[in-house]
């Protein structure tokens, strides 16, 4: 698949979503981004702004098989990855497949579960496969995860590990609606008989796999390669940063640059796309001093002004 033609894919992706959901179209263009580039997406905001719809919508949209995992407290390890069961008749155990088994898998509200039952991501978020009891199963491909949860203000959540958060490609919020989009949303729920939407899938699996591919062939100057390395590295010189963004975070921004081109119809990356990816992809991975957190610095902050310090390449 050329670059024209997976923007084109992209572009029927995005409007068939829309039919869908009322958001802004910048945070639907992040969801995808995050796709493009062969990664996960991790969506935060309060209940009920439409995060479980928006990652339904996308696995819909592109045609691929769809799971939902609702993380609660009480929730096994073995309850998302599978586990071995007995088989009387056989005198035999044999593996039953969890939900994780899937293209598109929905981590529902993924900071109600203990850390130990999120850390049962980290394996299939990094290599696409789950091990139980020593043997390896490969996960589908395509396979990413749309995590979301809501704000660690809220009642019964858990701090997610630095190490599970860093999996993530791209980070971002949905948001309350507009006044008119609200409106509109009222007038789609009065225009049909059920909650949610039916969509009908515009693209494949074949075509998905083709669509991730692209980006490998979008070309990145030196210039760019060096002001994406400097971004990273100024936020770990940053005096209200205690960790940094981390080499995986660097380069996270290089693929969400790429695949934002692709969206765009280009074949080659500007200083702009990584402008655009840089808060989604690179904001979630810092962590903040607790003299910074006492003053209730914003982590997509600190990365705006690290863009205003680095010195942009002129192409």
């Amino acid at each position: 698949m050329d670059v024209p033609e997976a923007s084109d894919a992209c572009a029927s992706v995005l409007e068939t979503v829309e039919e869908s959901v009322i958001a802004d179209r910048g945070f639907l263009e992040t969801v995808l981004t995050g796709v493009v580039a062969k990664g996960h997406v991790l969506l935060e905001d309060v209940p009920g702004t439409g995060k479980t719809l928006t990652a339904r919508s996308v696995a819909t949209a592109l045609g691929l098989s769809f799971a939902r995992v609702q993380f609660t407290p009480d929730l096994l390890p073995t309850d998302v990855t599978g586990s071995n069961v007995y088989n009387e008749r056989d005198r035999t155990f044999e593996f039953r497949e969890g939900p994780i088994f899937a293209n598109v898998v929905l981590a529902d509200e993924i900071n109600r579960a203990p850390p130990k039952t999120q850390s049962a991501l980290l394996e299939a978020m990094e290599e696409e496969q789950v091990t139980v009891d020593g043997t390896t199963h490969h996960l589908p491909d395509p396979f990413f995860v749309i995590a979301t949860q809501n704000p660690v203000e809220s009642e019964g959540t858990f701090q997610l590990p630095e190490a599970q958060v860093d999996r993530f490609a791209m980070k971002t919020a949905v948001g309350y609606p507009e006044e008119d989009g609200e409106v509109e949303l009222l007038r789609r729920r009065a225009a049909r008989s059920e909650r949610s939407p039916a969509l009908a899938p515009v693209l494949e699996p074949e075509r998905v796999l083709a669509l991730r591919e692209t980006p490998e062939t979008v070309r990145v100057d030196d210039d760019l390669l060096r002001y994406m390395a400097r971004v990273a590295r100024a936020t770990r010189r940053d005096r209200r940063v205690s960790v940094g963004v981390s080499p995986r975070g660097t380069q996270r921004l290089f693929e969400a640059s790429r695949a934002r081109a692709v969206l765009a119809g280009r074949e080659y990356v500007t200083p702009d796309d990584v402008k655009r990816v840089a808060e989604p992809a690179l904001a979630h991975r810092l962590v903040l001093t607790p003299d910074a957190r006492v003053e209730d610095v914003r982590k997509p902050d600190v990365i705006g002004d690290v863009l205003e310090e680095v010195p942009v390449p002129t192409l």
